[in-house]
């Protein structure tokens, strides 16, 4: 907690709500309400932070990848662009960013890419030293609020860069997230967040060593009207709109 609260001395006291830590390889989830930034930091370099948003009140309304980026006309994810959920309303807004680049194209790792990449360690065996993976972090912790597989679908791997090359084949570039990174995402509906810090699936590097994530959430309002994410574009705007007319 000492890390996370070295990255936080700029937020009001009377306005911070609560620090936390997910250790790399783990899971968490929570409910974040609209008007609540949260931050995430990366503590070490080089973390991943697979994440997936919900509407707290109606779970079938999710965040959407190809909404998300087809309405910003881009494939990365840094400040000034939302996500979008599956009704054309604004989730959360990037409000910070110190990283530039944020991958919404990969999705988490899973069961067989990690054990391919590092072998396998399963709690039986290995006890805390297990390798976990996204996917799997990501549905226990989604069935905690009742959620399953059917549930699980695109997510943002924040701190991870992927870029696409000539030839149309997916490039992770390392080291491109380092110590003290971090990305603000301020909320503009009451989400359910579930965040898993496996690595990312195309990390190439032969250890597991996954970083952990530092968090921290205060109250800061919603977008105002001169918001750079609403302006950002025409879409975005009609997006904020019907967020707005939700909560009306």
């Amino acid at each position: 907690m000492k890390l996370v609260q070295n990255t936080v001395q700029d937020i009001a006291k009377d306005a911070l709500l609560w620090e936390d830590s997910v250790p790399g390889g783990a899971h968490w989830s929570g409910i974040v309400r609209r008007g609540t930034t949260l931050r995430l930091i990366d503590l070490a370099g080089g973390a991943n932070c697979s994440a997936i948003f919900f509407n707290q009140e109606e779970k079938l309304e999710r965040y959407n990848m190809a909404d998300t980026l087809k309405a910003q006309h881009t494939a990365r994810l840094t400040r000034g662009h939302v996500c979008y959920s599956d009704m054309g309303r604004v989730l959360c807004s990037i409000a910070a960013d110190s990283v530039g680049w944020h991958d919404p194209l990969c999705g988490p790792s899973d069961a067989a890419t990690t054990r391919a990449r590092y072998g396998e360690k399963t709690y039986q065996n290995a006890r805390n030293d297990m390798l976990r993976n996204g996917r799997d972090g990501l549905l226990i912790e989604l069935g905690k609020w009742g959620l399953s597989k059917r549930d699980l679908a695109a997510t943002v791997n924040f701190f991870s860069k992927v870029w696409i090359d000539d030839a149309g084949d997916m490039q992770f570039v390392l080291g491109h997230s380092g110590a003290g990174a971090l990305v603000e995402l301020r909320f503009e509906m009451n989400c359910l967040v579930a965040l898993s810090t496996a690595p990312h699936p195309l990390d190439p590097r032969p250890h597991y060593a996954p970083g952990p994530v530092g968090l921290a959430a205060w109250r800061s309002g919603t977008a105002r009207p001169d918001d750079e994410c609403r302006l950002s574009c025409p879409e975005n705007g009609r997006g904020f709109h019907a967020t707005e007319l939700y909560y009306r």
